[in-house]
């Protein structure tokens, strides 16, 4: 991917490379930016993300039939909470949905299928380089 700066406007392109150069400049400031891959190994196959989906699509049908037993809606949480651990690794968006379901009333809600999804969707984001950071900044004045 390229970008540069004309006219207070961002210009980008996508290559087919697996590394991409991300250029950001600025009057005389310019920045390289290696973007990489993720490897093969830490990359979540489909069967896993169905795998997990599944797993949160039961537990929040099951929830929603025993909001009136809390010690039961509390093992089926707890359980829960450990296949997506296994299945997804270590990720902190499993512990607020934990805490979500611990609530009395919110077992109506699916919120084990949020918690995934929502690991779907923002696991890949990253806080931007502070060196391009600043060069957006000062594109954007």
């Amino acid at each position: 991917m390229r970008a540069s700066a004309e006219d207070g406007t961002i210009v980008g392109g996508m290559s087919e490379e697996t590394n991409h150069v991300l250029t950001a400049s600025a009057d005389d400031i310019a920045v390289p930016i290696v973007e990489h891959d993720p490897p093969a190994g830490k990359r979540m196959t489909w069967k896993r993300w169905a795998l997990a989906f599944g797993v949160a699509a039961v537990s929040d049908l099951i929830s929603f039939w025993t909001e009136f037993l809390p010690p039961v809606q509390w093992v089926i949480d707890l359980a829960t909470a450990g296949l997506l651990f296994l299945i997804l690794g270590k990720r902190w968006a499993i512990l607020p949905g934990l805490i979500t379901e611990a609530i009395p009333g919110m077992g109506i809600f699916p919120v084990w299928v949020l918690v995934v999804a929502s690991i779907a969707v923002y696991d890949d984001i990253h806080k931007p380089h502070r060196k391009l950071q600043r060069v957006i900044e000062k594109i954007s004045r």
